[in-house]
């Protein structure tokens, strides 16, 4: 019996040096992503994001141009833990996305921590041949 509790403390701590963020803490800010400009509707702020397992974050995405914006990222949000959707003062606890919607220029924040390593496509559904994805990369 003390053997397995030797083994089960020895594998406990390793999964516990995997993490490298403390969800006690406050999470990071990461760039702001906006779709679209004044200038330029099929602009991307930006196109890579390189992040850490088991660290807490929090990403503005915000649409800011005169189109029709849906943000898809399926693979990366089912490998992610959703701590909230922030929409105004409105706060949305879910554990899945799918897609963001902006039917108009409006922003929401969404905390996360990433679960799992790996190279994740995001995109605007319909307008990728205008360059309108990216990736989160996952470490």
């Amino acid at each position: 019996m003390a053997a397995l509790a030797i083994a089960w403390a020895g594998a406990w701590s390793s999964q516990q040096a995997l993490a490298r963020g403390d969800l006690a803490t406050r999470p990071q800010r990461l760039e702001p992503l906006v779709m679209g400009s004044a200038e330029d509707d099929f602009s991307l702020s930006q196109r890579e994001y390189k992040l850490e397992t088991g660290r807490y974050y929090r990403l503005r995405i915000a649409a800011a141009g005169r189109r029709e914006y849906n943000l898809v990222a399926p693979d990366f949000w089912r490998n992610v833990w959703i701590r909230q959707v922030a929409v105004g003062k409105t706060e949305i606890k879910t554990s899945v996305l799918e897609e963001l919607d902006f039917d108009d220029v409006g922003e929401v924040e969404v905390f996360f921590v990433p679960v799992r390593t790996g190279t994740f496509t995001f995109r605007i559904r319909g307008l990728e041949e205008r360059g309108m994805t990216g990736n989160m990369i996952v470490e």
